[in-house]
């Protein structure tokens, strides 16, 4: 599948479910993997609008992270709720999923290399997370496949500034740069990573469908404004260079 098509299906769809919906069932995908299951919501529509789904493999922890600064980072005990939930959500396609409960780092061995058509990542988005995710998932994903994914957001601070910055944007970006490969940002904050076959030649291209992702550099974002970044001074300065500092005031 390429991206002219890929770009008709964005523009002709009514939301995320429908695009990667008819995305995948334009590709005929048999092998579906996602990081970042949830409830099991994304999993049930593609499970029951793709026939051509043969195995899909739900990859999550559904476990409280330490190091996991974000607001689904919930307790325990919500979290077993959450499995529930998404294994009765999905319980109907049974014969075809795979659970893989875990982090990508401790379950991407059990999962063939080039075996999956189509892969969509909407786990942890902290920088973190989706180096470990695009990293480990990238080598599972046949030539052909695409590699989807989630919060693609243009502001880094998506859950205010009290949690780690959502930084799938820019970092797909690299990814694909590095691994020369076409990235496409698509509508409702998406993101598609084609990997090519063996006869193209690998080459970067970074398709913008929505106009939004026009600079890939954070530090407009890490301190906007003058105030921002006055403010940042203000409470990250040491003590001892805060004084030097006003000493050296005209008076």
């Amino acid at each position: 599948m390429n991206d002219e098509e890929i770009a008709k299906i964005a523009r002709t769809s009514s939301g995320r479910l429908d695009m990667w919906v008819k995305t995948v069932a334009a590709m005929h995908a048999k092998r579906v993997l996602e990081v970042g299951v949830w409830k099991g919501d994304y999993s049930a529509e593609l499970l029951r609008n793709c026939p051509n789904i043969s195995t899909y493999l739900m990859i999550d922890p559904w476990r409280h992270i330490d190091q996991w600064n974000k607001p689904f980072n919930v307790n325990q005990k919500t979290f077993e709720d959450i499995y529930a939930s998404a294994m009765e959500t999905t319980a109907f396609a049974a014969q075809k999923r795979k659970v893989l409960r875990g982090t990508t780092i401790e379950v991407s061995k059990q999962i063939e290399n080039s075996s999956i058509d189509f892969a969509y990542i909407d786990g942890d988005h902290t920088l973190r997370g989706i180096v470990v995710d695009l990293i480990n998932i990238r080598g599972k994903v046949r030539p052909g496949g695409i590699i989807g994914g989630d919060d693609f957001s243009a502001d880094i601070w998506q859950h205010t500034k009290d949690y780690e910055p959502t930084l799938v944007f820019p970092f797909a970006v690299h990814f694909a740069e590095a691994n020369r490969l076409k990235i496409m940002a698509l509508p409702y904050n998406q993101f598609a990573i084609l990997i090519p076959e063996p006869a193209e030649t690998p080459v970067f291209q970074f398709i913008d469908l929505t106009s939004k992702y026009k600079d890939t550099g954070l530090l407009g974002q890490m301190y906007g404004t003058k105030q921002e970044a006055i403010f940042w001074l203000k409470r990250n300065l040491p003590g001892s260079v805060k004084r030097a500092l006003r000493q050296l005031r005209p008076r």
